[in-house]
């Protein structure tokens, strides 16, 4: 997945967690072999080969379950989260292979715009994804290191902790509480492009639930003063320009809070903060920066400020 991970458990018996590493690399692994665009034998990848639109295509019980809260996430964001977005991310130079960043003509932006769309292909149960248009391919990113949070986080329980913390790549979920019967703290990183990586701007005490956080203050170009964000908005084929530079979400599930977090960074405070609260057991904090530098925070609903 291109980035690390982290756990931690409560125990008080010497050895518990004897195996317990290897069961979650292994469990990665797995996880992996779906999701890797980078991996050519993987699932998505022989998805995204597929040149035939109606054909069917087999997928695991894993790529099933990340595609249904996709397309939930699709719905309620209205397109603004979308899995098929990676043709405008290339374009921009946020891809894998890196470019001289240059903004792209408004002829191939709109080309690249008839490639893609999440409503081109359908999910047909129990376990098949159809393309309606060929050339759709999926990159699900932003949605599948929460859904490896929630999946490692479910081998551990089932190890029999039930006080712990999963981080993969910056997503959490955090069961019980730390050894001192605390709640377990998550920090939000300061979301400035000169702010140390483990410089915390926000801290957040939370309990059996999930934390994730999207933002764009360390991936992102500058051409004749216009800052442009790696967060691509899959309606109008351009960066986001709506000033959010962090968004974190509590929610049950990392998976959910993953792909979220991705969405209301492109939908804006005002509409993100009404999918938030219109959500149940969802919450947010979403951080924007002022034309002078300032950051303002918004919160959802039910989140009492964090200190």
């Amino acid at each position: 997945m291109g980035t690390t991970y982290h756990i931690k458990v409560v125990t008080d018996v010497a050895g518990s967690v004897n195996g317990l590493k290897e069961k979650i690399d292994r469990r990665l692994v797995e996880i992996n072999q779906v999701f890797s665009t980078y991996l050519k034998d993987s699932e998505i990848s022989r998805f995204n080969a597929l040149k035939q639109a109606g054909e069917k295509f087999a997928v695991s019980a894993d790529f099933m379950q990340v595609m249904r809260v996709a397309d939930r996430i699709y719905r309620l964001s209205e397109g603004a989260w979308d899995g098929t977005v990676n043709p405008l991310v290339d374009l921009w130079s946020f891809g894998p292979t890196r470019r001289q960043p240059q903004k792209p003509p408004a002829a191939e932006i709109k080309a690249r715009l008839q490639k893609i769309g999440f409503d081109r292909m359908r999910i047909v149960e129990p376990n098949f994804l159809v393309k309606i248009l060929a050339t759709v391919t999926l990159d699900l990113n932003s949605i599948a290191k929460g859904f490896a949070v929630d999946r490692v986080s479910e081998l551990v329980a089932a190890n029999g902790f039930t006080n712990y913390l999963v981080e993969i790549g910056g997503e959490v979920y955090a069961a019980g509480v730390r050894a001192d019967g605390k709640n377990w703290r998550v920090g939000i990183n300061r979301p400035q492009k000169d702010a140390d990586i483990n410089e915390v701007y926000k801290a957040i005490s939370i309990a059996n639930r999930a934390f994730a956080t999207s933002g764009d203050y360390r991936n992102f170009f500058e051409i004749d003063g216009v800052r442009y964000s790696h967060v691509i908005d899959p309606r109008s084929g351009h960066p986001v320009s709506n000033g959010v530079v962090s968004v974190s979400i509590i929610a049950d599930n990392c998976t959910l809070a993953d792909g979220l977090a991705t969405a209301i960074m492109v939908m804006g405070p005002e509409k993100g903060l009404q999918l938030a609260n219109r959500l149940d057991g969802v919450e947010c904090v979403i951080v924007v920066e002022k034309s002078d530098g300032r950051l303002v925070d918004f919160y959802s609903a039910g989140l009492a400020t964090p200190n």
